[in-house]
């Protein structure tokens, strides 16, 4: 049965209006300035003053510019942030360059593999279709930037520092994924027709190759040795030579990465707590590390990030940025507009409802420095971002605990502040982890 508005509707609708108290002046500011600066509630910048009661010292924030790398930025200023501590080397950067060098290289191996996989399904299956909307992009997970450097390893970003491309992606981007849908057309025909697995793998050599000069052109050639010179905060000088990128990771950040754990909080009824999830055709290095999610409940996934933070370590997280935020002041809390009061309209939808019905999925990652604990209770958040020190408090951002609940959804945690109950979930389902469908919301890429 369906139903047309009609114009007896549109009176009782336009009355309705009308008998709303102060409608009239509320239309001419909702018309003047926007929805979000007459809604804008000032309490919520008096409670979200940047003062903490645990507070790392990180120094200089980066900058991602125009482009989706901030899951690289995130990850990599959580490992620079030990560097500039131990060697006394202040606003040092790993080269966020030569990640994004072998992601898109790798992605476009990872996106060969899968039009290969899927080539016997028609075009308008939603695998085939969830392929072709983005071949590749400049998002990413925890994971992912893990898998490329445990098989690429890392340099400072003197080595390989920024490029027009790398820092304003847009046309890469466009011009990458034209040629992986064009590769895609050979690759479903060199099925179709039954040619051999040699020649299609030759194919596809061709194709590679032909994406690898792409990159170098727009981001240069990834160094395979290089020496390490710098001065430290005590004006020393100081010079490595002949590193590797590999052993340059192993001997100035020296983690082991396994020791890291992508923690969720997805509390919707399709992924129970305490289990560990994984997103098929998800991610970038073929035969390199998946995606691995342990999904908690949002007590533990916060005490979590609080125990890292008090054991001196900074926490990569992922969350949906642009939900109740304001980018210039560098505030992120539920409070931060007043939108129900505003339009008299009940806007409210749980965490749940929001992942389920596509309101909300993560988008950006940043890092969580510090933490304020109220009566044992964390009450804001100090949070790195990686978009420059012309927003928020020089490029710091504070969140307040209400929206670290509804708005976070990924932390990465070290094992080893893991309760032993936890330990044993990876041990026992790592290999066997609940597979998630391509488009589920964890699968979502931090690309803001």
């Amino acid at each position: 049965m369906s139903a047309e508005i009609t114009t007896g509707d549109l009176a009782q609708f336009k009355q309705d209006l009308q008998a709303t108290p102060g409608a009239s002046a509320l239309q001419k500011a909702v018309m003047n300035n926007g929805i979000n600066a007459t809604a804008e509630n000032t309490d919520s910048k008096v409670a979200m003053t940047p003062t903490f009661s645990i507070e790392l010292d990180t120094g200089s924030v980066a900058n991602q510019k125009q482009s989706g790398r901030c899951w690289m930025f995130a990850a990599l200023n959580t490992m620079r942030h030990g560097i500039q501590a131990q060697f006394k080397i202040k606003d040092f950067e790993l080269s966020q360059n030569y990640t994004f060098f072998w992601d898109k290289f790798e992605k476009s191996n990872y996106f060969y593999e899968n039009v290969l996989k899927t080539a016997d399904q028609p075009l308008d299956s939603r695998k085939v279709a969830f392929l072709m909307t983005t071949p590749q992009q400049d998002g990413g997970q925890w994971d992912m930037l893990s898998a490329l450097i445990e098989k690429y390893g890392i340099v400072p970003k003197s080595v390989m520092p920024e490029t027009y491309s790398s820092s304003k992606s847009s046309e890469l981007n466009g011009l990458l994924n034209l040629k992986l849908r064009k590769d895609a057309v050979a690759l479903r025909k060199l099925v179709a027709d039954k040619a051999s697995d040699a020649d299609i793998e030759a194919a596809k050599q061709k194709m590679l190759a032909e994406d690898y000069r792409i990159l170098a052109y727009t981001l240069g050639n990834p160094p395979t040795k290089f020496d390490f010179e710098y001065r430290d905060d005590d004006k020393q000088y100081h010079i490595d030579r002949e590193l590797t990128p590999q052993t340059f990771f192993k001997k100035y950040v020296a983690w082991n990465l396994d020791d890291y754990q992508s923690i969720i909080n997805a509390p919707t009824d399709d992924k129970p707590y305490n289990h560990l999830y994984t997103v098929e055709m998800l991610g970038n290095v073929v035969g390199g590390r998946e995606v691995r999610h342990l999904n908690l409940d949002i007590d533990t996934f916060k005490a979590l990030a609080v125990k890292q933070l008090k054991a001196g370590e900074s926490v990569w997280f992922g969350s949906d940025v642009g939900q109740s935020s304001d980018r210039q002041l560098g505030i992120m809390d539920t409070n931060i507009y007043k939108k129900d009061d505003l339009f008299n309209t009940d806007f409210t939808m749980t965490k749940a409802e929001r992942l389920d019905y596509g309101e909300s999925l993560m988008t950006h990652a940043m890092v969580l420095t510090g933490v304020d604990i109220v009566d044992g209770k964390p009450t804001k958040w100090k949070v790195e971002n990686s978009w420059g020190d012309k927003v928020g408090d020089k490029g710091y951002f504070v969140a307040s605990d209400s929206w670290f609940d509804e708005f976070v959804y990924q932390v990465v945690i070290s094992k080893k502040y893991l309760s032993a109950d936890l330990q044993d979930v990876i041990k026992n389902e790592y290999d066997k982890p609940t597979v998630l469908a391509p488009w589920d919301p964890m699968g979502a890429l931090a690309s803001k």
